[in-house]
């Protein structure tokens, strides 16, 4: 019983986290394609649009390697083998 709780608990926050992600990278799509606009509307000889993409879309690629990827297990797996190594050093 308890099992399923939590693997239903587990399942709805892995929705939410990629629920988010989805926002957060439509919103960067929305606001970097209306400041492609800007800049070339206003300056097109100085594009500085490209630095949005390149911080702002670090970002987003983070994002997803965090809801996605396999990062966070490897820091869980190296997180748990130092606790084992110190558990025995003790």
């Amino acid at each position: 019983m308890r099992s399923e709780y939590l693997k239903t608990r587990r399942a709805a926050e892995a929705v939410a986290a990629r629920m988010g992600f989805y926002v957060h990278a439509g919103v960067f799509a929305a606001v970097l394609a209306l400041l492609a606009i800007v800049n070339l509307a206003t300056a097109p000889d100085e594009l500085w649009v490209h630095w949005v993409l390149l911080g702002w879309g670090l970002g987003v690629a983070l994002h997803a390697v965090l809801v996605f990827g396999r990062w966070p297990r490897r820091v869980q797996t190296w997180q748990l083998r130092k606790i084992r190594r110190l558990r025995e050093q003790m």
